[in-house]
């Protein structure tokens, strides 16, 4: 372990520039740049509400808590965030083909780079989210932005959050090496991910056994679920899910686990295979 931690620390600052870099080519050429961080998140959160709460009235039972807009944009940006870390990172190793070819640096750094970059700008667009709750408390008589204890608590979904997205980009790395169709059959998962993880939607009783259990064992539902009981003022630790009844706590539990079980399977996935790389990039 300690031969590990002397070389990531040898090489931090190489981890550093990647992380710069990937940060400037996603936004280079464009006239708002970062702004965007904030803007698309939000305007699609704004097109979604419009669609399923004004156009379906999908989301009047949201009120109680918060506006749908604010339900919504939750949502949006955690499925937001493991959509673009898991995209990139899949692609990280081919990306960097050529400084692979020629120098050695380890090649873990690659995925983990990206990871973080996304999630950076994740972390930025939560900007979006405070400020969407300042703008409802002001012109919301109904609803009220809660700040207490409970909202320290928020860590623990990001941090699920980041693991996930470290843990699946491995994986995913690792594999579309040597099995590049994975980058056209991801985009259908996370089709699949973003219907059952209640982005647009709130899930209660009436959608069936079926649907219940599709979403109660999705992680990403159950981080998402995590982070609306926090913005909303409630404790992960004593509270129900505020529209399925399912238990916060066990959600986090069940959704951390995962988590890093994906980590352990992804280092050692990675470990083992990094050698053979080079032969099929």
């Amino acid at each position: 372990m300690k031969k590990y931690i002397e070389g990531f620390m040898r090489y931090r600052f190489l981890l550093v520039e990647l992380i710069k870099k990937g940060i400037k080519l996603k936004y280079r050429r464009s006239y708002l740049g970062l702004i965007w961080t904030l803007l698309e998140p939000l305007m699609t959160s704004m097109v979604l509400a419009f669609v399923f709460g004004k156009m379906l009235q999908r989301g009047g039972s949201v009120q109680s808590y918060y506006p749908f807009t604010i339900y919504i944009l939750a949502g949006r940006l955690v499925y937001g965030c493991f959509s673009s870390c898991t995209k990139i990172a899949m692609k990280s190793i081919r990306a960097n083909q050529a400084m692979i070819k020629k120098v050695y640096v380890p090649k873990y750094l690659y995925p983990l780079s990206t990871v973080l970059y996304n999630y950076i700008l994740f972390l930025l667009s939560l900007i979006v989210l405070a400020i969407m709750m300042i703008f409802y408390t002001i012109t919301d008589k109904s609803y009220t932005m809660v700040i207490n204890l409970n909202t320290l608590q928020i860590i623990l979904p990001l941090a699920t959050l980041f693991i996930a997205c470290v843990g699946a980009g491995l994986i995913l790395s690792t594999v579309c090496v040597f099995f590049r169709d994975l980058e056209y059959l991801w985009d259908v998962i996370l089709m699949l991910v973003m219907y059952c993880s209640g982005v647009f939607y709130f899930v209660d009783k009436n959608m069936g056994e079926a649907a219940h259990a599709i979403i109660k064992f999705n992680p990403l539902y159950c981080v998402i679920s995590n982070l609306r009981t926090v913005i909303a003022g409630k404790s992960l630790f004593t509270t129900m899910d505020l529209y399925a009844g399912y238990s916060e706590l066990k959600m986090l539990i069940y959704a951390f686990g995962l988590s890093v079980l994906s980590v352990i399977v992804g280092v050692y996935m990675f470990k083992k295979h990094q050698d053979n790389f080079i032969l099929h990039i």
